[in-house]
């Protein structure tokens, strides 16, 4: 039943994203995979989870670079 349920939540995450969206995604798939290969052998469950967080990290680092460069984040530009 876990197998299924890690095969699904996979899935779903390849059809969702994006060329664009992968940024970050390889690299925390890369880490979070070997962590839970090591953590109880569930290296397909932390690829998932270093994927989210690693595109999760990665939009914060653009947030936080428009800022510091004045621009407005995408989507927020003035009318």
């Amino acid at each position: 039943m876990k197998t299924i349920a890690v095969v699904f939540a996979v899935a779903t995450l390849a059809l969702a994203s994006t060329s664009a969206d992968a940024k970050g995604c390889l690299k925390g798939a890369a880490v979070g995979g070997v962590a839970g290969h090591y953590a109880g052998h569930h290296a397909v469950l932390g690829a998932v989870a270093g994927c989210i967080y690693g595109r999760r990290h990665a939009r914060q680092q653009d947030l936080q670079r428009q800022q510091q460069q004045g621009q407005a984040p995408a989507g927020q530009e003035k009318l």
